[in-house]
């Protein structure tokens, strides 16, 4: 049998998102998220938090680096790596999660969501604006034959 290393995490980002480059010039966004878990202690539900590294190489990091901000929810699809190395004569290692694949999901201060009185949402997004508006004329008759 193949070994497996796949992670599909959900989390809010814990800290705004740094963009380094490597001396060959290659993009590496790291940040944190927090994943929270519910449990029971005794009659009482607590949501336990669990808190993982982050790393997304490249173009990817590039271009999403701008929208990572604290509080922000993501999807993270990708695999555990395990970075080993000794500091002051003591073994040292940390567990990140190189990303494949990462959503921007809803939530967050950071989400370019913006309501208006009219009942219109507006999303601004770089070099892109759509809205809705529910009292705009949608060009449908008000009947509908079905």
């Amino acid at each position: 049998m193949a070994d497996l290393n796949h992670v599909v995490l959900i989390g809010r980002l814990t800290r705004d998102a740094e963009l380094k480059y490597t001396s060959g010039g290659q993009a590496v966004c790291k940040f944190s998220i927090a994943v929270n878990r519910r449990k029971k202690n005794g009659d009482q539900w607590e949501d336990e938090a669990n808190f993982f590294d982050i790393v997304v190489w490249g173009r990817q990091g590039e271009s999403l680096h701008t929208y990572l901000k604290k509080g922000k929810m993501v999807g993270v699809d990708g695999e555990l790596r395990q970075d080993r190395w000794e500091q002051d004569g003591q073994k040292r290692s940390r567990i990140e999660i190189i990303t494949n694949y990462l959503q921007l999901l809803g939530g967050g201060p950071y989400t370019g969501e913006k309501q208006n009185n009219n009942n219109s949402a507006s999303v601004d997004a770089p070099g892109e604006t759509s809205s809705y508006n529910s009292s705009k004329d949608d060009g449908f008759a008000d009947d509908i034959p079905f």
